[in-house]
C-alpha cells in the first residue's frame, strides 16, 4: 500500500534551483533514509517535503484521519528556543553564566501547556525525567536534541522528517532514539530520515541517494576528496604554530556548580605541549563546561586552580591572550554563529578571534586563508554567503576558521558530526599530520571512537556527578 507519493518535486532559493524533478514513493513497511554528500540538498528536500519551502510538483503523505491533510513535521538539525524575555538571540557564553540561567525556561515550563499525559509518556520514552527542572540553556547539545524530538511528537504528527536526528547524542541517547523509532510505526506515526550512511539505525530498510539536487541510483563512489598532503605540508611550513608554553592546561580539584547542581566535581587534569587528548563522556557530563574554562568563556574559571599556557588563570592575562593561542569549534559555536559574510571572511575571522572580519588583511594573511580553504576542499564556495550554504558545509567552514591560524592548541568539540565519511577521513588525516609534527596540542571531543584521529593516545572520560 502506498503511504507517500512525491512526483516532480523541484525547489529553489531565489533564482537558483536546488532540487530538480525529485520523484519517489513510500509503501507500507518501508522505512526510508535519504543520504547524499555535503551540499547535495538534503535539508532543502526536508523543508520542501514538510511545506517549509515553496515547491513545485505533487506531494502526498497519508494521514491517520482520512478526512484531513497529513500533519508533516520537519525536525531540524539545530535546536531553538526562546527565553522568558521571548528572545531567541543568545550568545554562546550565556550557557556558562549562572546569572542568565534564571531567564531560561525549564523543560517542565516549556511543556506546561501540552497534554500532560502525553508529556509524561514522551519524557519517559526519551528518559528525560531527571532533567525536567533544568534550564534549557544549561542542557547539553544531546539533551536539547532529545527535548526537540519530544516537542515534535507532542504535535501529534502523521509524519516526521528527521534531519540528522542522531547529531549530538551520546551512546545511550542513540540507543534511546533507535528504540523510539522502532515503536513509532506501531503508534501510527511514519517517518523518514535525512541521515549519514555511517549512522543508520536498524529500522531503515530502504535508502535513496541525493546528489546535486537530483536522485541517483547509486552514489558517485569515484568522487574523492582531493589529495591534501603536499598542500598541507607547504601551508604548515609557511605558517607554523608557535607554542610558547610547556603546560597548555593544568587543572587541580576543579569544581563547577550552578545553584545546587554540580557539573564538575574535583577534576584534576594536565595537558602538556604537543599532547593529543580525546575527551569523552555522556550528555550532561560537563564536557562543554570543562572546555569553557579553557577557552575563557566561563567566569567560574577565576575561582579555580587553573593553569593556562604556564600561567595561573586570573593573574593579569587578558581573554585575548588566551584565545590567540586556541583554535576552537563546537556545536554551540555553529548554533550561535550568525554572521552573514562570505565563506572567505568567516574563515579569515579566525585569524583575529572575532565573529566577523573587521580588519584589512595583509597579503600573507590572504594567502594563509586561501591555503586553509584549499586544504579542506572549500575553495569552490569561498565567495558564497555562509548562511546560504548547507549545514555540513557550514561545519567545515567553522573547522577551517579554527585551523586557519595554525594555533598551538586546538579544541575540537564534535568536529565531525553530520559530515560525510570522506570529510571525516580528511579531518582525521589533517589532525594526524599536525599531531605528528609535535607542535600542536589537541583536545578532541567525540561520542564516536571511529572519529578520533589515530595518533591520539591520551584519553579522559567524564561522568555525570552522582552517577
Amino acid at each position: 500500500m502506498r503511504i507517500a507519493d512525491i512526483q516532480g518535486l523541484s525547489a529553489s532559493y531565489g533564482s537558483q534551483e536546488v532540487l530538480t524533478n525529485i520523484s519517489f514513493q513510500i509503501h507500507s513497511g518501508d522505512c526510508l533514509a535519504i543520504v547524499g554528500p555535503m551540499g547535495s540538498g538534503k535539508t532543502t528536500l526536508a523543508k520542501a517535503l514538510s511545506g517549509r519551502l515553496f515547491r513545485k510538483g505533487s506531494v502526498f503523505f497519508s494521514s491517520r484521519d482520512a478526512k484531513s491533510q497529513a500533519r508533516v513535521i520537519w525536525v531540524e538539525q539545530q535546536h531553538r528556543f526562546a527565553n522568558r524575555s521571548n528572545l531567541q538571540e543568545f550568545y554562546m557564553q550565556q550557557r556558562f553564566n549562572s546569572a542568565d540561567a534564571g531567564d531560561a525556561y525549564t523543560i517542565l515550563e516549556v511543556l506546561a501547556e501540552e497534554n500532560q499525559d502525553q508529556v509524561c509518556q514522551w519524557i519517559s520514552f526519551f528518559q528525560l525525567e531527571a532533567l525536567v527542572e533544568k534550564p534549557l540553556i544549561q542542557l547539553s547539545n544531546g539533551e536539547n536534541k532529545r527535548l526537540q524530538l519530544v516537542q515534535a511528537l507532542l504535535r501529534e504528527p502523521d509524519w516526521l522528517i528527521l534531519d540528522n536526528p542522531f547529531l549530538g547524542l551520546d551512546v545511550e541517547g542513540r540507543v534511546i532514539l533507535s528504540e523510539v523509532l522502532n515503536r513509532l510505526d506501531g503508534m501510527g506515526i511514519h517517518f523518514m530520515l535525512i541521515n549519514s550512511p555511517s549512522e543508520m539505525p536498524d529500522c531503515v530498510n530502504r535508502v535513496i541517494y541525493l546528489e546535486k539536487g537530483r536522485l541517483v541510483e547509486k552514489p558517485n563512489s569515484a568522487e574523492q576528496i582531493h589529495d591534501t598532503h603536499q598542500t598541507l605540508l607547504a601551508w604548515y611550513t609557511r605558517f607554523p604554530p608557535k607554542p610558547d608554553f610547556e603546560v597548555a592546561i593544568g587543572m587541580k580539584d576543579i569544581k563547577v556548580q550552578y545553584g545546587q547542581t554540580c557539573i564538575i566535581d574535583g577534576l584534576t587534569w594536565e595537558v602538556r605541549k604537543g599532547e593529543a587528548w580525546a575527551l569523552s563522556g555522556p550528555n550532561g557530563a560537563g564536557k562543554s563546561t570543562l572546555l569553557s574554562l579553557v577557552t575563557a568563556d566561563n567566569p567560574q574559571a577565576y575561582a579555580q586552580k587553573l593553569i593556562l599556557f604556564d600561567r595561573k588563570r586570573g593573574s593579569g592575562e587578558s581573554i585575548w591572550d588566551i584565545k590567540r593561542r586556541i583554535g576552537y569549534v563546537s556545536p554551540e559555536l555553529h548554533l550561535y554563529f550568525k554572521e552573514a559574510g562570505d565563506v572567505f571572511s568567516v574563515v579569515a575571522s579566525g585569524l583575529f578571534d572575532t565573529l566577523g572580519l573587521f580588519k584589512k588583511m595583509t597579503e600573507a594573511q590572504v594567502e594563509q586563508v586561501a591555503g586553509c580553504l584549499e586544504i579542506l576542499g572549500l575553495s569552490r564556495i569561498r565567495q558564497k554567503n555562509f548562511q546560504q550554504i548547507s549545514s555540513g558545509e557550514q561545519r567545515m567552514v567553522l573547522l577551517a576558521r579554527a585551523l586557519v591560524k595554525n594555533p598551538p592548541l586546538l579544541i575540537l568539540d564534535e568536529p565531525c558530526q553530520g559530515l560525510d565519511v570522506q570529510q571525516i577521513q580528511l579531518i582525521k588525516d589533517i589532525l594526524d599530520f599536525l599531531i605528528a609534527k609535535g607542535q600542536t596540542t589537541l583536545v578532541y571531543v567525540s561520542h564516536y571512537a571511529s572519529d578520533i584521529p589515530s595518533l591520539v593516545q591520551n584519553h579522559i572520560r567524564l561522568q555525570v556527578p552522582g552517577k
